[in-house]
């Protein structure tokens, strides 16, 4: 499981060992290193001969830039530093010329955007440590320029470079995965100690790439610490699914009920039933008109129609509110989920269901699955004036 801290969390964490002595930044820029040289080797590059762009603001994001890049300096890449910040990390950017990198003041240049954008033409990785943990809002000038253009350099050609972030891609909220502005989407975000929330919440979680966690020791001071989010990765996946064993039957295995579908949108009976047919679950029982019905048994003729033993819900996909008697269907049965607390999950019309106070406590068992616009009419029904872009 991927978990994530806040920047707070992050900051209060480093600063006993930082105070220690303990070499963060060091730890920290050789794990960056390191995965720039395994990106090289992955899409079947040499290392050393390789050209490599830092684009290094101020803080110790740039510092993590500029002393990885001192590592791949001695390794042989061809390392430029594009400096965009006003304070550049400076033992980083000692440690780099002292390492052979070219470093270059692209700040005064006449087209600051256009300066980086011809040193990133000629580099096979750009390492983004533009902004770190403690930026807050969208990049202003002139970064927002220069991200800007180098989003559409990469946009152009997408696989071709590789994009490294260096802790979060700049411009992306950190705390809350906002996406406030321009932002250079990563291949791959290298982050340190802990993954941070924007890497794991949309939608700046789309902008992150594959999301390596660096570990630099902070494990025990993070202990006390609840993770802000959480994710599940393909193996907790893996571990959590139950497989059925030598005495498993269809109760232990679960039973679904189903209301689905209509006359007017068979098709979302048949799709929901699919899906929990696939998922292996013990049984299927399905509750709806003549047509979704015949349609179901035609796809999945072990659905069963018959009413009996139910341990979960799948309610409201493919059903109008103003339908009377498929309203009643999803009323009663999700009246008998809350009265057993099982688990049900409301989609689409079922989601008219907890438009008023009739239902306004629902428990944790409950999970909605509204899409943009339903979102925004539950909302506002529920005394939030909130418009579908909004959502």
């Amino acid at each position: 499981m991927i978990r994530a801290h806040t920047a707070a969390a992050v900051r209060d964490a480093e600063a006993p060992l930082l105070a220690a002595g303990e070499p963060l930044m060091d730890r920290a820029a050789f794990a960056l290193a390191t995965q720039v040289a395994a990106e090289l080797r992955g899409r079947g590059h040499r290392v050393s001969g390789s050209v490599v762009l830092l684009l290094v603001g101020g803080g110790n994001n740039g510092g993590d830039a500029l002393f990885a890049g001192t590592h791949l300096a001695r390794r042989g890449c061809q390392v430029h530093a594009a400096v965009l910040g006003e304070r550049p990390h400076a033992a980083g950017l000692a440690a780099a010329r002292a390492a052979g990198v070219r470093v270059h003041d692209v700040l005064a240049a006449p087209d600051v955007p256009g300066a980086v954008v011809a040193l990133a033409r000629a580099a096979g990785v750009w390492v983004d440590g533009l902004t770190g943990i403690g930026a807050r809002g969208p990049l202003r000038e002139p970064l927002d320029r220069v991200v800007g253009a180098l989003a559409a350099e990469k946009a152009a050609s997408p696989d071709e470079p590789v994009v490294v972030a260096v802790d979060v891609p700049s411009g992306i909220g950190v705390d809350d995965g906002a996406v406030p502005g321009p932002v250079l989407p990563a291949d791959v975000t290298v982050t340190m100690g802990t993954a941070k929330p924007g890497l794991l919440l949309p939608p700046a979680d789309t902008l992150a790439g594959r999301v390596e966690v660096v570990d630099l020791g902070l494990d025990g001071a993070l202990a006390a610490a609840a993770p802000a989010v959480c994710r599940l990765a393909a193996a907790d996946v893996a571990d959590l699914w139950p497989v059925p064993g030598p005495a498993d039957q269809k109760y232990t295995r679960g039973v679904l009920g189903v209301v689905a579908g209509s006359q007017a949108f068979p098709g979302a009976a048949v799709l929901a039933v699919a899906g929990a047919v696939g998922a292996g679950l013990g049984m299927v029982r399905y509750r709806g008109p003549e047509v979704p019905t015949g349609l179901v048994h035609a796809r999945h003729p072990e659905v069963v129609t018959a009413p009996g033993r139910v341990q979960a819900w799948v309610i409201g996909s493919g059903i109008d509110p103003d339908d009377a008697a498929r309203t009643q269907a999803m009323e009663e049965s999700l009246s008998a989920a809350l009265a057993a607390r099982l688990p049900a999950v409301l989609d689409a019309g079922g989601l008219s269901l907890v438009h008023d106070d009739g239902h306004l406590d629902l428990p944790a068992t409950v999970v909605l699955t509204p899409h943009a616009g339903e979102l925004a009419t539950l909302l506002t029904a529920r005394g939030e004036e909130v418009g579908r872009a909004e959502v």
